[in-house]
């Protein structure tokens, strides 16, 4: 046995068992509430309820009988509800304006002559048949009229439906077929089409009989996500969700569309229900999808509709989902021994919206060709039984392979690729501690990338994970890159060329080495000479080799530019080692590098020890205790520069 198959036998085997301890549990629970309502209930007061008079759905079958077997009949939805609709007039004006005389009550009524009847206020006497004999006493004959009988018009409408129904299901049960002449089981004709709007991101029109459903799929970014309120501290997100919108137009009316109603609220969830678990992980596929379905006609199961269409459409908008879906209606005829059945339920597929009207039972079932997604009843009897519910849904998995089998007939079939309309994300994995870099300090960094590029979003999570939403793939490769060279780690030591000086202040400039990764120059480290402000050798829009000193706690860089300036040039040779104590020599070599700056320059000068700074030092002559300077040095080279360790 494969997995799948063990997996659906399991299911059902569940199902089973749950079915059969739950209705032992509400059984009990039913049998105590009706004790509780024996010992402390109050009668009903039936007396306030009015029902129509029970002789008045004898005279509706006696008008409208034989009309209403022709008119069930018709298979189109609207010509029949035109029929019914002028068969109901007929039956409204006779009942409750003109007034019906029963066909029972004119029996026995005695003929009489019309011209004997005109001169009844006459005195002679008038005998029809023999002769007139003094003495006898002769009585004129009279007519007994039948009074007309006049009913309300909301008891002859309400009869009229319920009368309808049964004629309806007698029909179903003694025929054996429905009224657009399928059997029980019988599914109404399929077509399907994919990609009918170009720009969305996937569409699908899917029809089902005279039902109707227009799926279309729109593909964003987190930001897309629904949120939800609810009783905790942070808001539900919600990357999938299906909205259900059933206009007036559907069902040939003209009304006005505003909030959803509580029936579309319903219906679009169970169809959420239904797909959301063959979608691909977040991971899998970081998109938010957003299904619209429209209800462009309707004649029953337009739930089930939206979850075929739906599902279609997520094929055609290139979701990897991991398997089809399709969805199915289910009636029922309980009492069928009443329309001379055997007495055995009659589960019936694919219900129409007139025979879940008149019927028992509406059962919708969603899922694949051996499992289900979701399910949904509505019952008007006292309950079902166990093996009623295994038949339906035995019929209902036969339904959904048929269904299936026709969506694979969809044409033009879906395209299962992204579409160039839809937005591009691209997911990398940073460092967690690297997160705030992106971020920037009040979000300043990431929102100046955006504008940058030109990206939609960039959206950050602390494990490290950056989604880039973009439109194009230009805009997303150079926000790629720019988050790539801010997070990436780098290695003191690293020599950078060509790197442009964004800004300069008083402490020392600020060089972009990578875009949007920028490091400090310090003042002392632009030249070999003191410098009593960066601007005399360097301005905005330069282009510097720097290398790279240290990698502080926090991840800033400190760059050093003298440190790849050469050591000497032909116009300003280093100045040749002093002759003398060597002891003074390195106190003057100390004191020089340690040395106080002139007034107005900056006290972040000395914010890092000069032990820590690579720099290659020339020595400085112990007579003059001062910056270097061009007339210091001489003509002839000293030999090896001496570096601080």
């Amino acid at each position: 046995m494969k997995l799948w198959q063990w997996l659906s036998f399991s299911f059902y085997k569940l199902i089973h068992e749950l079915s059969t301890f739950d209705q032992d549990a509400v059984r009990e629970i039913s049998n105590e509430v009706k004790a509780l309502v024996e010992m402390c209930g109050k009668p009903k007061m039936l007396d306030t309820i009015k029902l129509p008079p029970p002789e008045l759905y004898k005279h509706v079958e006696e008008i409208a009988g034989e009309e209403l077997v022709k008119v069930l009949q018709i298979k189109n939805k609207i010509p029949r509800r035109k029929a019914l609709s002028s068969l109901e007039e007929k039956v409204l004006t006779i009942l409750s304006e003109k007034g019906y005389v029963s066909k029972d009550e004119t029996v026995g009524i005695v003929e009489t002559i019309p011209d004997l009847l005109e001169d009844e206020d006459e005195d002679e006497e008038v005998v029809v048949d023999g002769e007139v004999d003094e003495g006898d006493v002769h009585i004129k004959p009279k007519s007994r009229k039948s009074t007309p009988m006049l009913f309300s018009e909301v008891d002859v409408k309400l009869v009229f439906k319920e009368v309808t129904s049964k004629f309806l299901r007698r029909r179903i049960v003694e025929g054996g077929r429905r009224s657009d002449g399928r059997f029980a089981d019988g599914i109404r004709p399929i077509s399907s089409r994919c990609g009918l709007l170009p720009r969305a991101h996937g569409s699908a029109l899917f029809t089902r009989g005279e039902t109707q459903s227009l799926a279309v799929i729109t593909l964003g970014d987190k930001q897309m996500a629904q949120r939800i309120d609810n009783l905790e501290s942070d808001d539900e997100v919600k990357r999938f969700y299906l909205q259900y919108s059933f206009p007036p137009s559907s069902v040939g009316e003209v009304g006005r569309i505003g909030a959803p109603s509580r029936r579309e609220i319903g219906h679009g969830t169970l169809a959420e229900r239904a797909l959301e678990p063959v979608l691909p992980s977040d991971n899998d596929f970081p998109y938010t999808i957003r299904v619209e379905s429209t209800i462009t006609e309707s004649n029953g199961s337009s739930s089930m509709a939206s979850v075929c269409g739906g599902c279609l459409a997520l094929q055609d908008a290139g979701v990897p989902i991991k398997c089809s879906i399709a969805g199915v209606a289910m009636g029922m005829v309980l009492d069928t021994d009443e329309f001379g059945g055997d007495g055995t339920p009659l589960i019936l597929s694919d219900i129409t919206g007139s025979e879940d009207a008149s019927g028992d039972m509406d059962f919708k079932v969603a899922g694949n060709e051996d499992g289900i997604t979701a399910f949904q009843m509505d019952i008007k009897v006292g309950g079902i039984t166990l093996p009623v519910m295994k038949k339906a849904l035995q019929q209902a998995k036969d339904g959904r392979r048929h269904i299936l089998a026709e969506m694979l007939k969809c044409s033009p079939p879906p395209s299962n690729s992204l579409s160039k309309h839809a937005p591009l994300i691209h997911i990398m994995k940073v460092k967690p501690e690297k997160i705030n870099l992106i971020i920037g300090s009040g979000g300043k960094k990431v929102k100046s990338i955006i504008e940058e590029t030109g990206v939609e979003a960039i959206d950050t999570e602390d494990d490290g994970t950056v989604k880039i939403t973009a439109k194009d793939l230009s805009s997303l490769e150079k926000s790629k890159a720019i988050i790539s060279n801010l997070t990436m780690v780098p290695t003191v030591g690293d020599i950078y060329r060509n790197c442009e000086i964004k800004s300069i202040a008083p402490y020392g400039v600020f060089v972009e080495i990578a875009p949007g990764r920028e490091g400090l120059c310090h003042i002392s480290e632009l030249s070999s000479n003191w410098l009593a402000k960066a601007e005399d050798v360097v301005k905005v829009g330069d282009l510097v080799d720097v290398k790279l000193i240290e990698v502080n706690d926090k991840g800033q860089l400190r760059l050093s530019r003298k440190a790849l300036l050469p050591e000497a040039d032909a116009e300003n040779p280093p100045v040749k080692l002093p002759t003398g104590d060597p002891t003074k020599d390195a106190a003057a070599s100390d004191k020089l590098v340690g040395s106080p700056k002139p007034k107005g320059s900056s006290s972040e000068d000395t914010v890092l020890p000069h032990k820590k700074v690579k720099v290659f030092k020339r020595p400085a002559s112990p007579a003059k205790d001062r910056p270097y300077s061009n007339k210091d040095r001489t003509k002839k080279s000293s030999g090896k520069a001496v570096s601080s360790q």
